[in-house]
């Protein structure tokens, strides 16, 4: 799943350390969301879109498989 995250976040001014502080989580993890290696729980996903005031749907991407995944 693709995200808008690292957009966000630098547009806002914040770093990874500051975030990931924000959100419970290690800078690693941020990281790891950022470039795809990582996909957050439902739970960190909709704090994520909180903390930015944007909707879930704003900040991650759904992309369809083609194979109904």
């Amino acid at each position: 799943m693709k995200n808008r995250i690292e957009e966000i976040r630098r547009t806002r001014g914040i770093r990874q350390e500051e975030f990931a502080r924000a959100m419970g989580v290690s800078r690693q993890t941020i990281s790891s969301l950022e470039t795809g290696r990582y996909n957050p729980s439902i739970f960190l996903a909709y704090k994520i879109a909180r903390f930015f005031d944007l909707t879930i749907e704003e900040v991650f991407l759904f992309e369809e498989s083609g194979d109904g995944t």
